[in-house]
């Protein structure tokens, strides 16, 4: 980025992102958002509420008219967010290029596509339940003939992965199977084998997997490579500090971690 300190002044009152449920008090910390979180740009964040933030907490008056013409234009959200880093000065012409670039490919994908990145990026930041409601909604209008079978696959594996962030492990699985069923790949087999023992015991695995009628060798395969992941120094060593850590902080840190990706 071509700036290190904030240029312009910061607001009293902060702007209330939705899609990640914090506050922002500077327009350096908003282009930090947009240029980070490009496929959270939407009518979330490009709306009259940050234009008149934008005024009325920043005293950015030009920029505000700026803004609010291109809404009443619709000419599509570069238009919109270009003038914001223009104002900051946050980005280089090459790393201006490179995004508007990247956001009128975005524009151009289907609504379930931009969807589908939506959940990625909420998951990535751990705003799981956010997630799941993006991915549910593609789910809802499912046309397979539209985007195909390895798209919905793929939606259904990020969705086992954001109820496994809740640790709602049984509908992890059950989502994880779904995949497995439309696109029968050995990594969406391992992680659905990895999420039984965590809501079953040993018997009701078997039942589970007998069912699914995968391969018998690669279940085994996989299940040998499971046991030797707890193997590894690593994974000894995080055991290690988590045992030295102490509980309450543990709790604690835990606790907030699923209090904000429960948000919705």
């Amino acid at each position: 980025m071509s700036y290190d300190l904030c240029l312009v002044k910061q607001a009293e009152k902060p702007y209330f992102i939705e899609n990640i449920r914090t506050g922002i008090y500077s327009l350096e910390e908003l282009c930090f958002y947009l240029y980070n979180n490009i496929c959270l740009i939407d009518e979330s964040i490009l709306n009259e509420g940050l234009c008149d933030w934008i005024r009325d907490e920043l005293g950015l008056t030009r920029l505000y008219r700026q803004l609010y013409e291109q809404l009443e234009k619709q000419e599509g959200a570069a238009f919109f967010v270009l003038p914001i880093f223009r104002e900051a000065g946050y980005l280089s012409h090459a790393e201006m290029r490179e995004f508007q670039e990247k956001l009128a490919k975005l524009e151009v994908q289907s609504d379930d596509m931009k969807q589908k990145l939506r959940g990625d990026y909420l998951v990535r930041d751990h705003m799981y339940a956010r997630a799941i409601g993006e991915y549910r909604g593609i789910l809802k209008r499912r046309n397979p003939g539209k985007l195909g079978t390895q798209f919905y696959a793929a939606v259904l594996n990020n969705l086992g992965a954001a109820y496994a962030g809740l640790f709602q492990f049984e509908a992890a699985a059950e989502c994880l199977r779904e995949s497995y069923e439309l696109m029968k790949t050995k990594e969406t087999l391992r992680k659905y084998i990895s999420a039984l023992p965590l809501f079953l015991d040993e018997k009701e695995c078997k039942k589970r997997l007998d069912e699914l009628k995968a391969d018998s060798v690669l279940v085994k395969s996989i299940q040998e490579y499971n046991a030797k992941l707890f193997e590894k120094p690593e994974f000894a060593k995080h055991l290690e500090n988590v045992h030295k850590a102490e509980p309450e902080k543990i709790f604690d840190e835990l606790k907030e971690q699923y209090c904000r990706s429960t948000k919705i």
